[in-house]
């Protein structure tokens, strides 16, 4: 483990955990969060995570197992650790109580009244998301600061409706600027928490077969997280053209970040 990019893979993570506070920011910049703005964002975030699992992230797993070792078994090593990590996020899921969900879609629109509790369980169901997220970004840009850099782009922008999920219900039941932004920062703690937990937990025995398996692991949960959640809900909440522009716009600059940063 490669102890000279503590501090800045240590700031990637909480960067891209603390994202959630410009989405409570965004819920309360106007009375209405628009359902179409919505849509956009977060098919711009599933292409984000989709373009990168697949053309990065996967790539860089199957090179750590080669590095590790393991010659003809490493895709299948990748492949595994691919489904694992939807198996792990698919449990969270399942774990999390829809209507305490923050990815499912409620009946009364984006902006009821009397949504403070439903804001403040958004907030944990986020944290409870975050934390692995976290656990995994800060030991994969400790070896690779490069694509550590990239994973993070891609959570941070994941994290901004997240925290609209969370900012939006509680100012429009509050009225309270400040507890829809705290609540909505808060829950984005989880990450740094995650990557600090990982690095005391990891740094006896990580290996490049380790990092090999998170790095499959990391886009397992980002597909998942893009294909049950993300785009489920901005076809609910808008068009499906809407959906699909933000999805390919995600795609498009997540390809020009990679070819400006390689």
């Amino acid at each position: 483990m490669n102890m000279e990019n503590f501090w800045p893979a240590f700031c990637m993570v909480c960067l891209a955990g603390l994202a959630t506070g410009i989405g409570g920011l965004i819920s309360f910049l106007s009375k209405h969060t628009s359902a179409r703005f919505l849509a956009l964002s977060l098919g711009f975030s599933a292409g984000v995570m989709i373009y990168v699992s697949f053309m990065e992230i996967m790539p860089s797993s199957e090179a750590s197992f080669l590095a590790a070792g393991h010659g003809d078994a490493a895709v299948a090593r990748m492949t595994a650790g691919f489904f694992l990590g939807m198996a792990l996020i698919a449990v969270i899921d399942m774990l999390v109580p829809k209507f305490q969900n923050p990815h499912e879609v409620h009946s009364g629109g984006v902006c009821d009244k009397n949504l403070q509790r439903l804001g403040m369980f958004s907030a944990v169901a986020i944290a409870v998301h975050n934390f692995p997220e976290g656990l995994a970004t800060f030991s994969i840009a400790l070896q690779e600061p490069r694509l550590g850099m990239v994973i993070a782009l891609a959570i941070a922008i994941h994290n901004i409706p997240e925290g609209i999920a969370v900012g939006a219900p509680i100012y429009c039941s509050t009225g309270s600027r400040k507890k829809a932004f705290l609540w909505s920062l808060l829950s984005g703690l989880s990450e740094p928490l995650g990557a600090l937990i990982g690095f005391f937990f990891l740094r006896v025995f990580f290996t490049n077969g380790v990092l090999g398996w998170i790095l499959s692991g990391v886009a397992g949960i980002m597909v998942y997280i893009s294909l049950d959640e993300l785009l489920p809900t901005a076809e609910a909440y808008g068009e499906h053209h809407l959906c699909m522009i933000g999805l390919t716009a995600g795609m498009a600059v997540m390809a020009g970040s990679l070819l400006l940063l390689g």
